[in-house]
């Protein structure tokens, strides 16, 4: 099951659930994954048009045909199509930062110009909620920006802090990469949309129990 936030025409967009990828690869020849879940929901194909890493919950986008997918990569590359993510990290950052910090489009690349926008929702006792807008679509790109920032997300294997993935664990109860993908923008039939995704239980649990504030979000 996958629960879906909005279909029309042309386009789905179901809410994501952490563990699972967007659509089998040589990496990932998993048997489970969004895009099966996603078209067994609708009884229909779906063209996937951007990704969402594996332990990353939240808004994902599939087009209901090649000519609806081209439109939307092409809105997506043109900067057109605006994301929020939500994600509890180390620390207090700053209240408002852009990173612009290059790093590799995809994995194995050479590195390119990278932008997202940080902004500081509320704070805990070692950790903070933050809102994170990405201009850019990099590997990785939210987590590598809040690791160069010296604020890794929460329970990120790849480049985060042992210690805080362990305290988050045992004081929250999270057990997967604190990053969700709350909202999105894009044109959708003829009118410009903003489609949310609710947080998941398990991340809402463990912002209640570090005493962390989403109302602002």
């Amino acid at each position: 099951m996958i629960d879906i936030l909005y279909r029309d025409e042309d386009v789905l967009v179901v809410s994501k659930p952490a563990g699972i990828v967007v659509h089998r690869s040589e990496q990932a020849n998993d048997s489970d994954v969004a895009m099966m879940r996603a078209r067994d929901a609708i009884g229909a194909h779906v063209w996937p048009v951007h990704r969402l890493d594996r332990q990353t919950s939240g808004a994902l986008v599939f087009a209901l045909s090649e000519a609806s997918a081209r439109s939307l990569r092409a809105a997506w590359d043109e900067g057109q199509v605006v994301k929020t993510y939500v994600a509890i990290v180390r620390g207090q950052p700053p209240e408002h930062v852009t990173v612009d910090y290059a790093i590799p489009k995809a994995e194995g690349r050479e590195r390119v110009p990278a932008v997202t926008e940080v902004t500081r929702v509320s704070c805990g006792e070692y950790c903070s909620l933050v809102v994170a807008r990405p201009k850019t679509g990099r590997y990785h790109q939210i987590r590598r920006h809040m690791s160069h920032l010296r604020h890794p997300i929460a329970n990120d294997s790849n480049y985060g802090t042992g210690w805080f993935n362990r305290q988050i664990r045992a004081d929250a109860g999270l057990m997967r990469l604190a990053l969700h993908a709350h909202k999105i923008e894009l044109e959708l039939g003829g009118a410009r949309r903003e489609i949310v995704a609710p947080l998941p239980d398990d991340l809402a649990e463990a912002l209640s129990r570090l005493g962390l504030q989403s109302a602002e979000m």
